[in-house]
């Protein structure tokens, strides 16, 4: 995890709180950048947690699918066949 603090300096113990806080918001995610902006009394928190990788589900001709492989012949020409709307 990579963490910039700018504008002044922190203790140890206060960038763990500022860790902890900003997991606190997505327990399960994995945080990759903290970036800590101080302006007096003022704390500004810019942070990016991993991506989540996903599969893509979609609707085609009735059925919800995320890819064709395991379709058979006729139902993978339904899906050849039908019309795409803008």
């Amino acid at each position: 995890m990579e963490i910039i603090v700018n504008n002044g300096t922190i203790t140890e113990k206060e960038k763990t709180a500022y860790i902890e806080h900003v997991k606190a918001k997505a327990p399960d995610r994995e945080l990759v950048y903290l970036e800590i902006n101080l302006d007096g009394e003022f704390v500004d928190l810019k942070y990016k947690f991993a991506e989540i990788p996903f599969e893509r589900i979609r609707r085609v001709t009735g059925y919800l699918t995320g890819t064709l492989d395991r379709w058979n012949d006729a139902k993978r020409a339904e899906e050849a066949d039908r019309v795409k709307h803008a």
